[in-house]
Protein backbone atom coordinates (compact mmCIF):
# COMPACT_ATOMS: atom_id res chain seq x y z
CA UNK A 1 0.00 0.00 0.00
CA UNK A 2 1.58 3.49 -1.13
CA UNK A 3 0.69 6.28 1.24
CA UNK A 4 -0.03 9.71 0.55
CA UNK A 5 2.47 12.22 1.00
CA UNK A 6 1.10 15.38 1.83
CA UNK A 7 2.96 18.94 2.17
CA UNK A 8 3.63 20.17 5.58
CA UNK A 9 4.58 23.69 5.81
CA UNK A 10 8.14 24.13 7.47
CA UNK A 11 8.07 25.00 11.38
CA UNK A 12 9.50 28.40 11.77
CA UNK A 13 11.79 30.62 9.85
CA UNK A 14 11.21 32.81 6.71
CA UNK A 15 9.60 30.47 3.72
CA UNK A 16 11.85 30.73 0.21
CA UNK A 17 9.20 29.31 -1.40
CA UNK A 18 9.13 31.97 -3.89
CA UNK A 19 12.27 32.49 -4.81
CA UNK A 20 12.32 30.37 -8.05
CA UNK A 21 9.03 31.68 -8.96
CA UNK A 22 10.15 35.62 -8.89
CA UNK A 23 13.42 34.56 -10.63
CA UNK A 24 11.29 33.38 -13.37
CA UNK A 25 9.28 36.48 -13.31
CA UNK A 26 12.07 38.84 -13.42
CA UNK A 27 13.61 36.55 -16.41
CA UNK A 28 10.14 36.88 -18.55
CA UNK A 29 10.53 41.01 -17.80
CA UNK A 30 8.88 41.49 -14.70
CA UNK A 31 10.14 44.68 -13.21
CA UNK A 32 10.55 43.91 -9.47
CA UNK A 33 9.86 46.47 -7.23
CA UNK A 34 12.67 48.38 -6.14
CA UNK A 35 13.97 49.21 -2.54
CA UNK A 36 12.81 50.76 0.06
CA UNK A 37 14.81 53.71 0.81
CA UNK A 38 14.50 54.65 3.98
CA UNK A 39 16.37 57.60 6.54
CA UNK A 40 17.52 58.27 10.12
CA UNK A 41 19.85 58.60 12.54
CA UNK A 42 20.52 57.18 15.51
CA UNK A 43 23.68 56.88 17.92
CA UNK A 44 25.34 55.68 20.88
CA UNK A 45 28.22 55.66 23.43
CA UNK A 46 29.66 55.06 26.43
CA UNK A 47 30.83 57.85 28.88
CA UNK A 48 31.99 57.44 32.60
CA UNK A 49 28.71 56.83 33.98
CA UNK A 50 26.60 54.71 31.72
CA UNK A 51 25.26 54.99 28.13
CA UNK A 52 23.13 57.75 26.22
CA UNK A 53 21.59 56.87 22.89
CA UNK A 54 20.31 59.46 20.62
CA UNK A 55 17.69 59.29 16.96
CA UNK A 56 16.35 62.16 15.25
CA UNK A 57 12.40 61.99 14.94
CA UNK A 58 11.88 62.05 11.00
CA UNK A 59 9.65 59.43 9.53
CA UNK A 60 9.76 59.43 5.75
CA UNK A 61 7.45 57.13 3.63
CA UNK A 62 9.23 57.51 0.01
CA UNK A 63 9.96 61.45 -0.82
CA UNK A 64 6.69 62.25 2.17
CA UNK A 65 7.64 63.22 5.30
CA UNK A 66 5.04 60.98 6.92
CA UNK A 67 5.51 62.09 10.44
CA UNK A 68 7.65 65.07 12.18
CA UNK A 69 8.18 63.63 15.68
CA UNK A 70 8.25 60.07 15.85
CA UNK A 71 10.14 57.45 18.58
CA UNK A 72 12.62 56.16 17.57
CA UNK A 73 14.13 54.74 20.74
CA UNK A 74 12.38 52.01 21.72
CA UNK A 75 12.09 50.99 25.51
CA UNK A 76 13.17 46.68 25.93
CA UNK A 77 13.66 46.50 30.19
CA UNK A 78 14.28 49.57 32.69
CA UNK A 79 18.01 49.45 31.96
CA UNK A 80 18.23 48.98 28.13
CA UNK A 81 16.60 50.71 25.68
CA UNK A 82 17.12 50.15 21.59
CA UNK A 83 17.50 52.54 19.00
CA UNK A 84 15.49 51.44 15.43
CA UNK A 85 16.49 52.16 11.61
CA UNK A 86 15.23 50.86 8.87
CA UNK A 87 11.41 49.77 8.29
CA UNK A 88 9.09 51.23 10.95
CA UNK A 89 6.45 48.48 11.65
CA UNK A 90 9.58 45.86 11.72
CA UNK A 91 11.44 47.85 14.69
CA UNK A 92 8.55 48.19 16.25
CA UNK A 93 7.55 45.07 16.15
CA UNK A 94 11.46 43.24 16.50
CA UNK A 95 11.59 45.76 19.66
CA UNK A 96 8.13 44.78 21.54
CA UNK A 97 8.71 41.42 20.90
CA UNK A 98 12.10 41.10 22.70
CA UNK A 99 10.91 43.69 25.08
CA UNK A 100 8.06 41.51 26.09
CA UNK A 101 10.04 38.33 26.13
CA UNK A 102 12.60 39.88 28.47
CA UNK A 103 10.01 40.80 30.80
CA UNK A 104 9.04 37.34 31.04
CA UNK A 105 12.30 36.47 31.82
CA UNK A 106 12.51 38.98 34.83
CA UNK A 107 9.18 37.30 36.27
CA UNK A 108 10.76 33.44 35.75
CA UNK A 109 14.50 34.68 37.53
CA UNK A 110 13.53 37.37 39.29
CA UNK A 111 16.60 39.42 38.19
CA UNK A 112 17.53 42.71 36.47
CA UNK A 113 17.06 41.58 32.42
CA UNK A 114 21.34 41.42 30.98
CA UNK A 115 21.98 43.61 27.75
CA UNK A 116 24.05 40.43 26.68
CA UNK A 117 19.81 38.43 26.46
CA UNK A 118 18.49 41.03 24.38
CA UNK A 119 21.49 41.41 21.80
CA UNK A 120 20.96 37.31 21.60
CA UNK A 121 17.25 37.22 21.38
CA UNK A 122 17.80 40.18 18.68
CA UNK A 123 20.64 38.95 16.33
CA UNK A 124 19.15 35.59 16.66
CA UNK A 125 15.60 36.35 15.38
CA UNK A 126 16.94 38.99 12.59
CA UNK A 127 19.24 36.20 11.46
CA UNK A 128 16.54 33.81 10.67
CA UNK A 129 14.84 35.66 8.59
CA UNK A 130 17.95 36.97 6.58
CA UNK A 131 17.96 40.67 6.01
CA UNK A 132 14.21 40.35 4.87
CA UNK A 133 12.99 42.00 8.55
CA UNK A 134 14.37 45.44 7.86
CA UNK A 135 15.61 46.36 11.04
CA UNK A 136 18.94 47.97 12.52
CA UNK A 137 19.26 48.62 15.77
CA UNK A 138 22.15 50.24 18.66
CA UNK A 139 21.26 48.83 21.47
CA UNK A 140 22.51 50.67 25.00
CA UNK A 141 22.14 49.31 28.88
CA UNK A 142 23.56 49.07 31.81
CA UNK A 143 23.42 45.87 34.13
CA UNK A 144 25.54 44.12 36.93
CA UNK A 145 28.24 44.15 34.45
CA UNK A 146 28.68 47.45 33.39
CA UNK A 147 27.82 49.72 30.29
CA UNK A 148 26.99 47.95 27.51
CA UNK A 149 26.50 49.29 23.58
CA UNK A 150 25.77 47.07 20.26
CA UNK A 151 25.16 47.94 17.01
CA UNK A 152 22.82 44.97 14.94
CA UNK A 153 22.27 44.76 11.33
CA UNK A 154 19.23 43.06 9.67
CA UNK A 155 21.20 40.03 8.41
CA UNK A 156 21.72 39.40 12.62
CA UNK A 157 25.42 40.48 12.44
CA UNK A 158 26.69 42.41 15.24
CA UNK A 159 29.10 45.26 16.82
CA UNK A 160 30.52 46.05 19.91
CA UNK A 161 31.74 49.50 20.14
CA UNK A 162 32.50 52.51 22.84
CA UNK A 163 30.14 54.87 20.43
CA UNK A 164 28.36 53.85 17.10
CA UNK A 165 25.96 55.46 14.33
CA UNK A 166 23.70 53.67 12.29
CA UNK A 167 21.20 54.95 9.21
CA UNK A 168 21.70 56.80 6.35
CA UNK A 169 22.97 59.84 8.17
CA UNK A 170 25.82 57.56 9.90
CA UNK A 171 28.31 58.83 8.33
CA UNK A 172 27.96 62.31 9.00
CA UNK A 173 27.11 61.35 12.79
CA UNK A 174 30.56 59.37 12.53
CA UNK A 175 32.38 62.13 11.49
CA UNK A 176 31.59 64.08 14.88
CA UNK A 177 32.24 61.18 17.07
CA UNK A 178 35.41 60.33 15.32
CA UNK A 179 36.76 63.34 15.54
CA UNK A 180 35.83 64.48 19.63
CA UNK A 181 34.50 61.17 21.06
CA UNK A 182 37.19 60.07 24.31
CA UNK A 183 37.22 57.94 27.10
CA UNK A 184 35.61 59.14 30.23
CA UNK A 185 33.50 61.85 29.03
CA UNK A 186 31.01 63.46 32.02
CA UNK A 187 26.79 63.20 31.75
CA UNK A 188 26.65 66.76 30.31
CA UNK A 189 29.71 66.18 27.92
CA UNK A 190 28.39 63.06 26.67
CA UNK A 191 24.47 64.38 26.28
CA UNK A 192 26.18 66.97 23.94
CA UNK A 193 28.32 65.12 21.82
CA UNK A 194 25.29 63.02 20.86
CA UNK A 195 23.07 66.06 20.19
CA UNK A 196 25.82 67.54 18.11
CA UNK A 197 26.26 63.74 16.31
CA UNK A 198 22.49 63.59 15.40
CA UNK A 199 22.49 67.39 14.72
CA UNK A 200 24.96 66.51 11.85
CA UNK A 201 22.80 63.71 10.59
CA UNK A 202 19.96 65.83 10.68
CA UNK A 203 21.22 68.88 8.51
CA UNK A 204 23.26 66.49 6.14
CA UNK A 205 20.69 63.64 5.07
CA UNK A 206 17.51 64.19 3.49
CA UNK A 207 16.25 61.25 5.23
CA UNK A 208 16.78 62.90 8.62
CA UNK A 209 15.00 65.38 10.34
CA UNK A 210 13.35 67.68 12.67
CA UNK A 211 14.28 67.41 16.37
CA UNK A 212 16.37 65.35 19.01
CA UNK A 213 15.79 62.64 20.99
CA UNK A 214 17.82 61.35 24.08
CA UNK A 215 18.25 58.99 26.19
CA UNK A 216 20.38 58.11 29.34
CA UNK A 217 20.92 55.15 30.95
CA UNK A 218 23.13 54.51 34.31
CA UNK A 219 22.78 52.05 37.08
CA UNK A 220 19.25 51.93 38.63
CA UNK A 221 17.92 54.57 36.25
CA UNK A 222 17.12 55.47 33.50
CA UNK A 223 15.99 59.01 31.30
CA UNK A 224 14.13 59.42 27.92
CA UNK A 225 14.24 62.97 27.23
CA UNK A 226 11.91 63.60 24.09
CA UNK A 227 12.73 66.44 21.76
CA UNK A 228 15.84 67.65 23.75
CA UNK A 229 16.91 69.80 21.12
CA UNK A 230 14.36 71.29 18.46
CA UNK A 231 16.35 72.65 15.52
CA UNK A 232 13.71 72.81 13.27
CA UNK A 233 10.61 75.59 14.54
CA UNK A 234 8.28 76.28 11.81
CA UNK A 235 8.88 79.46 9.97
CA UNK A 236 5.29 80.19 8.92
CA UNK A 237 3.14 78.71 11.67
CA UNK A 238 -0.58 77.04 10.39
CA UNK A 239 -2.88 79.34 11.48
CA UNK A 240 -5.72 76.99 11.03
CA UNK A 241 -8.43 76.56 8.35
CA UNK A 242 -11.42 78.04 8.24
CA UNK A 243 -14.95 77.19 6.94
CA UNK A 244 -18.09 78.67 6.07
CA UNK A 245 -20.72 78.46 9.15
CA UNK A 246 -23.46 77.47 6.35
CA UNK A 247 -22.49 75.28 3.20
CA UNK A 248 -25.55 75.28 0.52
CA UNK A 249 -27.35 72.01 0.39
CA UNK A 250 -27.49 70.76 -3.30
CA UNK A 251 -29.96 67.96 -2.90
CA UNK A 252 -32.30 66.12 -0.68
CA UNK A 253 -33.19 62.71 -0.76
CA UNK A 254 -35.79 61.10 1.45
CA UNK A 255 -36.47 57.01 1.50
CA UNK A 256 -39.46 56.76 3.41
CA UNK A 257 -38.39 53.39 6.22
CA UNK A 258 -42.36 51.90 4.80
CA UNK A 259 -41.78 51.84 1.48
CA UNK A 260 -38.82 49.72 2.09
CA UNK A 261 -40.77 47.23 4.19
CA UNK A 262 -43.27 46.59 1.69
CA UNK A 263 -40.60 45.95 -1.23
CA UNK A 264 -38.69 43.65 1.44
CA UNK A 265 -41.82 41.58 2.37
CA UNK A 266 -42.86 41.71 -1.87
CA UNK A 267 -39.60 40.10 -2.83
CA UNK A 268 -38.88 36.55 -4.02
CA UNK A 269 -38.32 34.08 -1.68
CA UNK A 270 -34.09 33.48 -1.70
CA UNK A 271 -33.20 29.78 -2.91
CA UNK A 272 -30.49 27.97 -1.21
Amino acid sequence: MVKATTDVPAKGGFSFDLCRRNEMLVKKGLQPSSFLKTGTTIVGLIFQDGVILGADTRATEGPIVADKNCEKIHYMAPNIYCCGAGTAADTEAVTDMVSSQLKLHRYHTGRESRVVTALTLLKSHLFSYQGYVSAALVLGGVDITGPHLHTIYPHGSTDTLPFATMGSGSLAAMSVFESRYREGLTREDGIQLVTDAILAGIFNDLGSGSNVDVCVITKGHAEYIRNHKLPNPRTYPQKGYTFPKKTEVLLTKITPLREMVEVIEGGDAMEE
